[in-house]
Order: C-alpha cells, then structure tokens, then sequence
C-alpha cells in the first residue's frame, strides 16, 4: 500500500496534484482547523480562565438562588401576616392598634428628647438606625405586632 491510498484510508483528501488552487484550498483549509484545534487546547489548559468561567458562573446560579429564597420568603411573611390578622380577635387588634400608637407617640417624644440633649456625632448613628428601621418596617411591624398581640393573651390568659 503506497502513501496515497494510506492517505485515502484514514479520511484525509488526497490532493489533487493536478490542481494547484485546490491544493492551496486544502492547506488554508487545514491551517484554519489546526488553529481552532491549537485554540481549543490553549483554552483548556488555561486553568485559571475556566476558574473565572465557573466561579462566574457559581456567583450567578447564588444569586438566583438568593432572590427565589427572598421571594419565597416574602410570600411566607405575607401569609403569616395575613394567617395573623384572621386568627386575631377584633379587640385585640384594637388594642395592638392604640398600643402601637401610644407607643408611636412616646417615641417621637423621646426622638425629640433625645435630639434637644444628645451631641451630633449620636444623633448622626441614631439617624442611621432609624432610616434602617424605615427601610425594613413591614418585619419590624408585623413582629411587633404578634410581641403585642402575644402579650395580650397572656396577660389576658393570666387574669382569669
């Protein structure tokens, strides 16, 4: 068997010799697929390029993850409100509404206070604190809600 039909055997064209064009349209042929051969070798011994790759990718599938979490647990919040709210007696109720407004009230009262008698440096960490309350007040509500409303039936359990 000659180097030809060797050639033939394994798959690779055997050029025709006839044809200078094709023969040229062979090796620029091959060229470019030993170049995408020599690309795809590079590209997996670049260890540190597929560690991005997959940390980038861990980072997104976390986040996903993170905000399914946040929404299942706002709709959790949401029920648990709401479970909160038709399980409650109506005087109850009334009564977490006027204690949370008497204690609505002292507050403000010892905001201004506080604010006529503290120094700046204070005063700036308690506005900090505040506005971090204000962004999360829909949690601190609702616990403060059940808190009342739980010290309202044992108290209310207590005296009988």
């Amino acid at each position: 068997m000659n180097n030809e039909e060797s050639r033939t055997n394994i798959g690779t064209p055997v050029p025709d010799a006839s044809s200078p064009e094709k023969l040229r349209e062979q090796v620029e042929h091959t060229r470019d697929e030993l170049g995408h051969t020599v690309e795809a070798l590079a590209a997996k011994a670049d260890v540190k390029a597929q560690a991005k790759e997959k940390a980038a990718a861990a980072r997104e599938q976390a986040s996903e993850k993170a905000a399914l979490v946040a929404d299942q647990i706002r709709g959790k919040t949401e029920q648990a409100t709401q479970l909160v709210k038709d399980r409650t007696p109506e005087p109850v109720r009334e009564k977490t509404a006027h204690a949370a407004a008497q204690v609505r009230e002292s507050a403000t009262r010892a905001g201004q206070y506080v604010a006529d008698k503290a120094p700046d440096p204070l005063l700036e960490k308690a506005d900090r604190a505040a506005s971090l309350a204000r962004a999360n007040r829909t949690p601190l509500l609702v616990g403060g809600a059940l808190l009342a409303a739980f010290l309202l039936v044992r108290h209310s359990r207590g005296n009988r």
